[in-house]
């Protein structure tokens, strides 16, 4: 408070709740808690930037030295003197999103073991699809964490010292509990004076982040957005739009026309080694959205893979079947990830292509990055598969073939075939195919995979340019 009140001249008062807006007399009452008194201040613009608070079930204990949410630092510094005071051994998280695996990330670190309960069958849900969450799945296991996937939270409680979750299907002890079942707005307050939410609580702006209250702005996590890509209203609390909506709130208070142009939900998160990010769809969404797409998955070193240290990097690119235009990505891998999401969302907001993609000029040096960047190579691979060169068929479409109908062809080595493949795939490494194609029925389509994807791409050319489909 001091230092904004030095540098800016604004009054900042801290432990004071506003409990009521006039806004005909524009008045906000104000409870002052230290004090316990009320006042009023008046104003000539109100700006309403309540924020979300974290979800907690009414399934159990109310009040519990042994339970808790993140929302704040007060908050982290509750958990913290809790494992310094109490040594806990133990710790279950529902809820796989964003806060959940950022505190089962942090509770490993401080050498509890971690039980992570999540009501669906993925973490990072409203993020990722599940092909791509499926490498978030194997990083957790690999650092020891218990994942349980389709637990429903019937009740959880405290019993002598510990906690006992009990799900539908299940029961699970830990010594303390973490709660991240999402958020929900705080919009009672906006709402108490007749502005406008829309049926989850989220406050209803127009572009200029103006209430239908006159005068009263709002902005952040409470309030509802236009999704950038979809165009349609959702709720997207992140805080780079929160931010920039307050600049724009500021412009036009200050006499400036200033507008906030959607939202596309860029994010980004650290999980153990991985870094996860995504920008606009995901699959699950464009479907809901009703949007025509083509997905592609591509894995690429996230640097020249004879430098030091190369790590496969997934992308999973969206973009329409009728001109290319990019609709989303979701990236998951360890270095790099960050940037490449960047580019991507810096795309989507230029509303360019795929084939926009296959032309970026790209920084390129063998520690960062490869002469043809894992963002040039999506690109690549959409513009194939959009000229026809190749067509595609995804993971979730293989129990739906009929296998006396198909063949399917795997193209890596006897070694990788031997250690996993798709069941009823037979195996012919991509350097004998030439000479062995004869051993494929050519009234049969074909079906290849490889480990990667550059060897099956490279096996359907040949096969292609051999009469096969």
């Amino acid at each position: 408070p001091e230092s904004f009140k030095e540098r800016f001249n604004v009054d900042v008062r801290i432990l004071s709740e506003a409990t009521a807006i006039d806004p005909n007399a524009k008045i906000v009452t104000i409870k002052d808690w230290r004090s316990g008194d009320t006042y009023q201040e008046s104003y000539d613009k109100l700006v309403l930037s309540p924020g979300a608070e974290p979800g907690r079930p009414a399934l159990g204990a109310a009040e519990s030295q042994r339970i808790f949410t993140l929302r704040n630092i007060p908050d982290t510094y509750k958990i913290k003197d809790f494992i310094t005071m109490n040594e806990p051994k133990s710790a279950i998280v529902i809820g796989g999103g964003y806060i959940g695996l950022e505190m089962a990330e942090n509770l490993s670190h401080a050498g509890l073991f971690v039980t992570l309960l999540q009501r669906s069958n993925q973490v990072l849900r409203n993020t990722l699809d599940f092909d791509m969450a499926c490498d978030v799945h194997n990083e957790l296991y690999a650092k020891g964490v218990d994942l349980n996937f389709n637990q429903t939270i019937k009740s959880y409680a405290e019993e002598n010292d510990q906690v006992i979750v009990t799900t539908e299907s299940d029961q699970f002890t830990a010594d303390m509990l973490l709660i991240s079942v999402g958020v929900s707005p705080e919009s009672t307050l906006a709402k108490n004076c007749g502005v406008n939410v829309n049926e989850r609580g989220y406050i209803v702006t127009n572009d200029r982040m103006e209430t239908n209250v006159a005068d009263i702005y709002a902005l952040g996590d409470a309030v509802e957005v236009t999704h950038f890509v979809t165009g349609e209203k959702a709720a997207i609390p992140l805080a780079g739009p929160a931010n920039k909506q307050g600049r724009i709130v500021a412009d036009n208070i200050c006499g400036i026309d200033s507008h906030y142009e959607g939202t596309q939900g860029t994010s980004v998160l650290k999980c153990f080694s991985l870094t996860i990010a995504a920008t606009g769809l995901t699959e699950s969404q464009a479907k809901k959205a009703g949007i025509d797409y083509i997905a592609s998955v591509t894995y690429s070193e996230d640097h020249a893979a004879y430098y030091p240290n190369a790590a496969k990097m997934g992308i999973k690119l969206l973009f329409a079947p009728a001109d290319g235009k990019i609709l989303g990505a979701q990236i998951v891998g360890k270095e790099g990830v960050d940037k490449r999401c960047d580019v991507i969302a810096t795309a989507i907001r230029g509303g360019m292509t795929v084939y926009d993609l296959t032309k970026l000029e790209l920084c390129y040096v063998p520690p960062f990055s490869s002469a043809k960047d894992p963002i040039n190579m999506a690109g690549f691979v959409a513009e194939n598969i959009l000229s026809g060169k190749v067509d595609i068929y995804h993971w979730d479409e293989i129990p739906q073939l009929d296998q006396t109908k198909v063949t399917m062809l795997d193209v890596t080595t006897p070694k990788e075939y031997q250690k996993g493949h798709i069941p009823g795939a037979i195996n012919i490494p991509v350097d004998e195919l030439r000479k062995r194609i004869g051993e494929l029925d050519k009234s049969k389509p074909v079906y290849v995979n490889c480990a990667i994807g550059l060897r099956g791409y490279i096996a359907c050319r040949i096969l292609t340019q051999n009469g096969f489909t």
